[in-house]
């Protein structure tokens, strides 16, 4: 039977902690996902749910992007998935009176926890100018204040539209093409905050933002690396691929700060082999500094280059360029310098450098560990020019693999939520809806939070998400929402944006990815549509939830951005709204006719055309050897190594998940695979520096960053737990940490926030 929702805050003033965990997955993982979905959703229906996720007539799992196979089973989830799908399916609701019994400053004193918890929203609801509780407002009532907003700016670029991963592709192109005609570039989205230093290097290095392999290509790998990641928390579907390329013979390198469960040992809860025992993946775990992975990388290719034989010449000279100066710079890598940089042994670098010399097929993995720091984007050139050296891409098992981090985060960009659009595609949305798209570039999400901050910006709209808890330096991104005149967040549940707003607020609740979604047409009669999602791997297929709506009050995201088109728009524009609303497909038809790869779209993904479950996008560097950048080969690039320095006496933090978390959602308060129990406010830290700083396991600190601009950012009363993390380095959990992160210390190139180069001190906190 499903369970109420926590009426009081829990208590996490002392968390619990335990030895870490050596496995991942297994009948834990099975006991602790039947136990969240039956608390959301009673046993009847988490059957009838859980069934349906990933499957080719089903719905798309609501959490990360990870691809599924050809041959799926029955129950093609993960715990984490499950938790999701819980979450979203939940038979709990937030009403009218809720909100009616809990004005916003009662909400702004919540956790994200205690928000999340309280279940779907019903109605929509807006808080007016100078009130003190949201009340229920009529769809055609919130349109009219939306309208009235943005119509009355001085200029279009004075709004913001916001895009979280989950939007499907349909609804994320009408987002983009009501922004563009309305006429802003103004597409801030999640891609901001994770992995914008991936799609950077890649456009500039093989032409493409995207990874280059399939799952295909992981099960017929010799070798794959994985950098910065802990899929066994973030993807755990994951695992299942690398079991399975384990056993086809391939070796597996660990690059990370922390160690983790699942890259340890993986019990694959579909085999009772693999319940039970387990399958051992990482061959050689390299525990890296944060921010090391380039210097390593860069001496890797220095190696490689001395190796006799082991370079692809004929690779080089047919399909790269700039070579020469790449390995003028690669040959001065040195080994001190590196080691420094690294904190690892010279003897695990050469063991790595066998491993990669045996493979003639290597695939490299990664996500924010290589994404959120300073000099991020000449990171992954680097891998680049690593997997180039030996002809690495464009052939069966070998590529680039960006794990992506939110369902459809990668098909949103695909659709053209972008603050800075290609020209060729701003050409051909002009030439199919016949109206003149603006050229100049956008705000990305810093620069839409520093706009808000300066009053450059005065609307903003959340296509989903959790934007304030999810950017960096909390108080200024939380003052600056303040600022806006209007702030509109389309939303399933409550969370902590809605409680920080604007001059005058609107939460619109919309379907979830599990609820059906039915659409009166012109002839009144309601026709099931389905919606489109692209995994992390460019293949594109149909989601069709089964429930029923959590309110007859909701309305899906394609019939919000369209009826919301309409009324800004009026009959000026020429772009056939209602006809988008009533039939996705004919929105699948305009895609099909402006973003190349879609052609024949609706029979595509149907089946009816091609195979059944969709089909994968082209991806000239995977399918052709073809590099469209603008020397018309893969370029090789040569930028000078950097890694962070430390001050005496400080550590480097990186911000991370639990295992009860996706992305800002909170799922629970423990942190199973690392010990960690009924509480979120701890910092990992290495015993060896707990002891040079003189703190104790259990003793409790305050973090404290330090930033150029001498603005203390203060993070208080955090549990010490001595933990075997990298030398130098320390771990906490987001998004209780992003108050450290100062809005401008951002990647170069992508303007990413630097969620994992924190110099931190930690001092003894007040309540120790």
């Amino acid at each position: 039977m499903a369970t109420k929702p926590p009426t009081g805050d829990p208590v996490q003033d002392a968390p619990q902690v335990d030895a870490p965990l050596r496995a991942a997955a297994g009948l834990p993982a099975v006991a602790h996902s039947l136990k969240i979905a039956q608390q959301q959703m009673g046993v009847r229906r988490t059957a009838l749910t859980l069934l349906r996720v990933n499957q080719k007539d089903g719905f798309d799992c609501p959490g990360c992007a990870w691809p599924e196979p050809d041959q799926r089973h029955k129950a093609e989830f993960c715990e984490n998935g499950a938790k999701a799908v819980a979450e979203e399916a939940t038979l709990r609701r937030v009403t009218p009176d809720f909100f009616a019994a809990h004005p916003v400053a009662d909400l702004a004193t919540r956790s994200g926890y205690w928000l999340g918890q309280q279940g779907r929203l019903t109605h929509p609801m807006y808080l007016a100018d100078g009130a003190e509780r949201y009340e229920p407002v009529s769809w055609e009532r919130a349109f009219d204040i939306i309208a009235e907003e943005l119509t009355a700016l001085a200029s279009p670029d004075e709004a913001v539209f916001y895009t979280s991963g989950r939007t499907s592709n349909e609804a994320a192109f009408l987002y983009q093409l009501f922004a563009r005609e309305f006429g802003t570039n103004n597409l801030p989205d999640c891609s901001n905050m994770c992995h914008e230093s991936s799609g950077s290097a890649l456009t500039e290095t093989i032409g493409i933002g995207k990874g280059s392999v399939s799952l295909e290509d992981l099960y017929k790998s010799d070798l794959i690396i994985v950098a910065g990641q802990n899929p066994g928390t973030n993807h755990p579907r994951m695992l299942s691929a690398l079991e399975k390329a384990k056993a086809n013979g391939a070796r597996i390198i660990t690059i990370n700060p922390l160690p983790e469960a699942g890259l340890e040992r993986f019990k694959n809860p579909q085999t009772p082999q693999g319940m039970f025992k387990g399958a051992t993946l990482t061959d050689l775990f390299l525990q890296i500094r944060l921010g090391g992975d380039q210097a390593l990388f860069r001496l890797l290719n220095k190696l490689i280059l001395e190796t006799e034989g082991a370079v692809d010449d004929a690779f080089i000279a047919e399909h790269t360029h700039g070579y020469e100066e790449f390995t003028e710079a690669a040959r001065a890598a040195d080994w001190d310098a590196t080691l420094t940089a690294t904190g690892l042994q010279r003897a695990e670098i050469e063991e790595a450098l066998a491993l990669v010399l045996a493979s003639e097929r290597t695939v490299v993995c990664w996500a924010m560990g290589l994404t959120q720091h300073k000099h991020s984007v000449p990171t992954i050139r680097e891998v680049v020019n690593f997997l180039l050296l030996r002809g690495n891409i464009g052939r069966p098992g070998a590529g680039v693999c960006p794990v992506r981090g939110h369902s459809n985060v990668q098909g949103d960009r695909t659709m053209g939520v972008f603050e800075r659009p290609a020209p060729a595609f701003l050409d051909a949305l002009e030439k199919e809806f016949g109206f003149a798209p603006p050229r100049e570039h956008g705000f990305d999400v810093v620069r839409a939070i520093e706009a808000l901050r300066d009053g450059e910006a005065k609307v903003f709209f959340a296509m989903g998400g959790n934007f304030v808890a999810a950017s960096p330096d909390t108080h200024v991104t939380e003052a600056a929402m303040r600022r806006a005149a209007l702030t509109v967040h389309v939303s399933t549940k409550l969370n902590r944006s809605h409680a920080v707003t604007g001059a005058r607020a609107l939460i619109l609740p919309t379907l979830g990815r599990t609820e059906r979604d039915l659409q009166v047409g012109p002839n009144g009669k309601s026709t099931e549509q389905f919606v489109t999602v692209e995994d992390s791997m460019s293949m594109v297929h149909a989601s069709r939830g089964r429930l029923a709506p959590a309110s007859k009050h909701l309305l899906s995201e394609p019939a919000i951005v369209a009826r919301l088109a309409r009324r800004v728009l009026g009959e000026a524009s020429r772009t056939p709204w209602e006809e988008f609303e009533q039939d996705y497909a004919t929105v699948r038809d305009r895609i099909a006719k402006v973003i190349p790869g879609f052609e024949d779209f609706n029979a595509r993904v149907t089946g009816s055309a091609g195979r059944p479950g969709g089909f994968t996008l082209p991806h000239g560097p995977r399918d052709e050897r073809r590099f469209p950048t603008t020397t018309g080969k893969a370029n090789f690039t040569a930028a000078p190594v950097e890694y962070p320095k430390l001050p005496e006496g400080r550590l480097l933090l990186q911000t991370l998940r639990s295992h009860d978390q996706y992305n800002t959602t909170i799922y629970g308060l423990d942190d199973r695979y690392r010990g960690i129990r009924n509480g979120r406010r701890v910092v990992l830290v290495s015993p060896h520096d707990a002891q040079d700083l003189g703190l104790a396991d259990g003793s409790y600190v305050d973090l404290v960053s330090e930033w150029t601009d001498g603005v203390e950012r203060r993070a208080p009363g955090f549990r010490v737990v001595h933990y075997p993390t990298a030398r130098g380095c320390a771990a906490a959990y987001y998004p209780e940490t992003n108050v450290l992160i100062p809005l401008d210390a951002t990647a170069d190139t992508s303007n990413t926030p630097t969620s994992k180069s924190v110099v931190v001190r930690l001092e003894q906190s007040a309540t120790d």
